[in-house]
């Protein structure tokens, strides 16, 4: 689950890490008053979960109260990234002299946290990563100890950090690992962290990704998601109890069970497809399921058609087809489904569907072929 960026400078904060003080408006007034409260150069940034908003005009200064007014108001209900700007964060503007760059991710392939520090912090830390990774030192985390602060000093230094950011930086390194572990982070980022003109080594900016399968014990944080975090189906999703993630193409993916899903989606991008979203309907889904996970996937306006992809156990293959026959009416008009039933009751599943004129697959690679042919049809 993603956060805002003043929600993560507040978790931080409760670590130890020094951040900016700041407030969040929702209209230009309130913008205008908060601006006064601090007095001096204030920074109006938009709050949306993307990155990239600086880029995108969504991060100004503010000279005086009456400026920062204008710049909400050019801020707010700004497009970034297909979101809506409906808040802002203001915050007294920082005199930066220099930008590092801490991190701290999940690394599925070493199965632990990886500290991640540059010298070279900033907006464009993807482009250091990409294209002088040499300036990025990463470190594995033990999760039974941390990373002690003289720990993070070590690793400061070996990234060629100044010195005086090295002996306040490892304390807020530290804390942003404990901060990482305790509130069940996938990511959690300062960038930059700010050496400022009088010598203040400060989080500007921060990140946190909470790990959606830790939401029902980080109960505060859970209460944070909001409609528009990340795509809107795919919150609506999480609301109707479906395991679902929005993709890129125009192919809808119904399967049960992660792994078949998961393989589903690649056979369709061999066929040739691109998949639209994977939905889980789980085990031993009934009629009413299979009708729901076909309705939910067709509210997407990319998808063209849906390719169901069954291996009947406790799931039913009669179920899954007399499902999909009662979706028929409520779907768009037109809108192709191929199913591919395999196990129990793949029999009269199939001859279900046949009975409704509707097309199944011999396997998996012909189901997935034939719904990738029937959009490519349906689109000349």
């Amino acid at each position: 689950m993603k956060i805002h960026e003043y929600q993560a400078k507040d978790i931080l904060r409760r670590f130890g890490v020094p951040v900016q003080p700041g407030k969040v408006a929702t209209t230009a007034d309130e913008a205008e008053r908060i601006a006064q409260e601090f007095g001096g150069p204030v920074v109006i940034k938009a709050q949306v979960y993307v990155g990239g908003r600086g880029k995108a005009g969504g991060v100004k200064i503010a000279q005086d109260p009456a400026q920062a007014r204008e710049v909400a108001g050019r801020i707010l209900g700004m497009d970034i990234k297909g979101l809506t700007v409906e808040k802002v964060l203001v915050t007294p503007a920082l005199d930066i002299k220099e930008e590092y760059y801490l991190g701290v991710t999940l690394d599925r392939a070493s199965q632990a946290l990886v500290v991640i520090v540059s010298a070279a912090g900033g907006i464009d830390i993807e482009e250091v990563a990409e294209k002088e990774p040499e300036k990025i030192l990463r470190h594995v985390v033990d999760m039974r100890w941390g990373l002690p602060p003289f720990q993070a000093r070590k690793l400061l230094a070996a990234a060629g950090v100044p010195s005086v950011v090295v002996a306040r930086g490892g304390a807020i390194l530290s804390a942003l690992v404990k901060a990482c572990i305790e509130s069940d982070a996938t990511l959690a980022e300062i960038n930059p962290l700010a050496l400022t003109a009088d010598g203040k080594v400060i989080a500007a900016d921060a990140k946190i990704i909470i790990d959606d399968n830790a939401l029902p014990r980080q109960k505060e944080y859970a209460a944070w998601a909001e409609p528009e975090e990340a795509n809107p189906l795919e919150f609506a999703a999480k609301a109707e109890g479906l395991t679902y993630v929005k993709l890129d193409g125009d192919v809808g993916i119904v399967g049960n069970g992660a792994g078949l899903v998961m393989t589903t989606l690649d056979m369709v991008a061999r066929a040739g497809g691109k998949p639209a979203n994977f939905l889980d309907i789980g085990g031993g889904a009934k009629a009413a399921a299979m009708k729901k996970a076909l309705l939910f996937v067709a509210r997407d306006p990319q998808v063209k058609g849906i390719f169901v992809n069954i291996f009947g156990g406790i799931t039913r293959g009669e179920e899954v087809a007399q499902g999909i026959i009662m979706a028929q009416s409520e779907l768009p008009v037109g809108m192709p489904i191929v199913a591919r039933l395999a196990g129990t009751g793949e029999v009269e599943g199939r001859a279900m569907l046949a009975n409704a004129g509707l097309t199944w697959g011999a396997d998996m690679r012909d189901g997935a072929q034939k719904i990738v042919a029937e959009i490519a049809a349906k689109g000349k």
